[in-house]
């Protein structure tokens, strides 16, 4: 069964009652901030609090942003924060292959000092400038534990001078690179940009829309509420799971029959349409498992 990435949500590491709160808002990832939302003189101090809220039970898996690898902080993060209480490590400013074969082995050898085992903790890096924009399908093909790129149009925009619109137009070059990217590489569908405009509800439902509509599977988030309408729009609803279900029944009896081309109530149907629906059933079978 598929592992949920529909929600990733953002929360400063330093600030107790917000990391307390992250896990409670319904989200499959809850990613706790030693980058752009703590302060220099507080980003040492905040390892150690970050560790102690992961160290407790929680129902949603637990991330760490740490600091890019070209800064002063970025391996000592990683030596602070990993562990078996943790999941997973998001890398910001990814530019070079480089980038990830340098935080990989560095993870890997933190597992294995730890007795771990090697490549158990998720690596999700952050495709947000140009440069790294530029070389993802060499990025995306680096071979290591990496599974699933993220997109961040914060800096990506202000790197390329854009200007961030609600219906976000300036952005479709920049997605549909890094979901051909991803596919061209094998890994899993990329989760989409953050959306700053809290309080757009309905721009942000359409960003969320167009997310998935681009072959996104999830979205980061910096609000809890943004969690809900993320959720609800990457959740296959009850008429698409019908849909796919009856897609898959139809050519299952139509293979049997030696047929590999069928139409469904006049919708053509073959073996790449088949595979989609399928994906898209076992989707909301993890959510149903998953709200159990």
């Amino acid at each position: 069964m598929p592992q949920l990435n529909r929600t990733f949500l953002f929360t400063p590491g330093n600030h107790a009652r917000r990391v307390e709160k992250v896990f409670t808002t319904g989200c499959d990832v809850a990613i706790l901030d030693l980058e752009d939302a703590v302060a220099v003189a507080e980003k040492e101090t905040t390892r150690a609090s970050v560790v102690a809220a992961l160290r407790k039970p929680r129902p949603c898996r637990g991330y760490v942003r740490v600091n890019s690898i070209d800064t002063e902080w970025c391996f000592d993060d990683l030596e602070a924060v990993v562990g078996p209480w943790l999941d997973g490590v998001m890398l910001p400013k990814v530019e070079r292959v480089s980038d990830l074969h340098s935080v990989d082995w560095a993870m890997a050898n933190l597992e294995r000092r730890l007795g771990l085992e090697v490549g158990r903790i998720d690596l999700l890096p952050i495709i947000e400038t140009a440069r790294g924009m530029g070389a993802i399908r060499d990025i995306a093909a680096s071979g290591t534990r990496v599974k699933r790129f993220s997109f961040g149009a914060g800096d990506y925009t202000r790197d390329l001078g854009l200007t961030w619109t609600l219906t976000e137009g300036e952005l479709a070059a920049a997605r549909a690179e890094l979901v051909l990217a991803s596919r061209m590489a094998e890994l899993e569908a990329p989760v989409d940009t953050v959306f700053i405009h809290i309080r757009e509800h309905d721009a942000l439902e359409a960003s969320t829309r167009l997310g998935r509509e681009f072959g996104f599977q999830g979205k980061l988030c910096i609000h809890p509420d943004q969690v809900a309408l993320a959720n609800r729009i990457y959740t296959p609803d009850d008429a698409e799971v019908a849909w796919a279900e009856k897609i898959v029944a139809s050519f299952a009896q139509a293979e049997a029959d030696g047929l590999a081309s069928i139409q469904v109530d006049g919708y053509f149907v073959d073996y790449p349409i088949v595979e989609k629906a399928q994906r898209l059933i076992d989707t909301a079978q993890a959510v149903r498992a998953q709200n159990v």
